[in-house]
C-alpha cells in the first residue's frame, strides 16, 4: 500500500498533561507505525496540548469561553481519511477528555460535503483503549457508535486495547522488571491492533470516492424532498 494518499489522525484523550507521559500514546504508536509503514501519512493530536472546552458548538468562544483551539484541530480532522481515538479507562469508562472530543465532533455534524452528506461520510474511524480495569469493549462500543452516528464508517474489528490485572498495577508500556515493557508482548493486543489498523486502511481505500448520496442528501431533505416516497413503486 505504498503511496496510498491516505491520511490518518490519531487523537489521544489521555488525562496526562503531556503526550510523553501517556500510556495510551504507546498503543496509538503501535497502530500508527503499521499505517506509516504501509504508506499512510500519520499525524497525532494530544487533546491536552490544546485548550478545548466542552460544548456542542463549532467555536465555544462564541458561547462565553475566552479561548477555543477546536477550530484548528477540526481542520486536521476534516483533512484525515482515518480517525483513531485513543482513551484510557477510568471507572470502566472512556476519559472525560474523550467525551469532550465526542461533543466537539458532534458540534461539526452540521457540516456537509459536496454531496449534501455529513462531512464525515467517506471517512473511517476506530479506537484504542488502555487501562488496568475492565471496560475496553464497553468504551469501544460507545466510541464506535458515536463515530458511526456522526457519519464515520466503522470497519470490522475497529478497536483494540490492553488492560492489566484488575485493580492498581502497571500500565501499558511500564517496565516489567525483566527488561521489557508491560503489554508489548500481549498476543491479543498485538493481533487486534494489527487487524484494526489494516481494516481501517482497507476500508478507507475503498471509500476514497465517498458514499453514494441517494437517500442521504441532507440538502434535498431539508428542501422538502420526500426521499422515502420518491419512487412510486415502493409507496405504501
Amino acid at each position: 500500500m505504498s503511496e496510498t494518499g491516505l491520511r490518518a489522525l490519531f487523537i489521544n484523550t489521555s488525562l496526562k498533561k503531556t503526550a510523553d507521559e501517556s500510556h495510551t500514546k504507546l498503543l496509538l504508536n503501535a497502530s500508527a507505525n503499521i499505517m506509516a509503514g504501509a504508506g499512510v501519512a500519520v499525524e497525532f493530536v494530544h487533546m491536552l496540548d490544546h485548550v478545548i472546552p466542552p460544548g456542542v458548538y463549532p467555536d465555544m468562544t462564541q458561547h462565553g469561553w475566552d479561548r477555543d483551539d477546536w477550530p484548528t484541530v477540526w481542520e486536521k480532522v476534516k483533512a484525515a481519511d482515518i480517525l483513531v481515538v485513543g482513551t484510557p479507562l477510568w471507572l470502566g469508562e472512556e476519559s472525560s477528555v474523550c467525551r469532550i472530543l465526542i461533543e466537539r465532533l458532534y458540534a461539526m455534524s452540521g457540516e456537509l460535503n459536496d454531496k449534501g452528506q455529513s462531512s464525515y461520510y467517506g471517512k473511517v474511524g476506530g479506537c484504542v483503549v488502555t487501562g488496568n480495569e475492565d471496560g475496553v469493549k464497553h468504551a469501544a462500543m460507545t466510541l464506535c457508535y458515536a463515530l458511526s452516528h456522526l457519519g464515520y464508517t466503522i470497519p470490522p474489528q475497529a478497536d483494540c486495547g490492553w488492560i492489566g490485572e484488575a485493580g492498581p498495577g502497571p500500565s501499558y508500556g511500564d517496565d516489567d522488571g525483566q527488561g521489557g515493557k508491560v503489554g508489548f508482548d500481549n498476543a491479543f493486543t498485538k493481533r487486534n491492533t494489527t487487524i484494526m489498523s489494516w481494516n481501517l486502511m482497507h476500508l478507507a481505500t475503498l471509500l476514497k470516492d465517498g458514499i453514494p448520496n441517494e437517500g442521504n442528501d441532507r440538502r434535498r431533505l431539508s428542501a422538502g424532498v420526500d426521499l422515502h416516497h420518491e419512487n412510486p413503486e415502493y409507496r405504501a
